[in-house]
């Protein structure tokens, strides 16, 4: 009899494990391509995200040569060997939301990191910006649930509550006559 309840058990476990599964390999999905930023040198843009006449730090180290730092939202920057940064203006033209790639060139070698430009523009005389308040969000936590995963998650503990039921009333009768 106790095997029953230990292949219920394990039959039980791996039920789980077999439909927790799909969502695990469905986020991991899209990771599978070769990362072409390995580099000899690190290299980085701060902040990624920026407004449209903002300006942005650009950063190097380890690269021994001079460092040529070109994007198609900002002109193309040289920082000198021996330095580690230099910073750009960001073209006022710059479509709101795109994501622009930045590249760093050492010698022959190329890294590349992406630049995101932000809605709004900072403060400019010739392009005045309406202040429009606050953007709210959904509240509290409530943005970064899955109804998918919710359901799983509330299935499978349906699941083991009645399991766990169910095996205690059967043990109780074993037990009681």
């Amino acid at each position: 009899m106790r095997a029953i309840r230990v292949a219920s058990a394990a039959l039980l476990g791996m039920t789980a494990l077999t439909l927790a599964t799909p969502v695990a390999v469905a986020e991991g999905e899209g990771e599978h391509e070769p990362d072409r930023n390995i580099t000899s040198f690190g290299f980085n843009v701060s902040p990624s995200t920026i407004a449209a006449g903002g300006r942005v730090s650009l950063s190097v180290n380890g690269c021994k040569k001079e460092t040529k730092v070109s994007s198609g939202v900002f002109d193309t920057v040289t920082i000198h060997k021996g330095q580690s940064n230099a910073s750009a203006t960001v073209d006022w033209d710059a479509k709101p939301g795109a994501v622009y790639e930045v590249t760093f060139q050492c010698g022959h070698e190329s890294g590349h990191t992406d630049l995101t430009i932000a809605g709004g523009r900072p403060d400019d005389p010739t392009h005045p910006s309406a202040h429009r308040g606050v953007k709210a969000g959904v509240g509290g936590t409530a943005g970064g649930f899955d109804l998918g995963q919710i359901g799983l998650g509330a299935a499978l503990i349906a699941g083991s509550v009645g399991a766990a039921y169910h095996w205690s009333r059967k043990r109780a009768g074993e037990h009681g006559g």
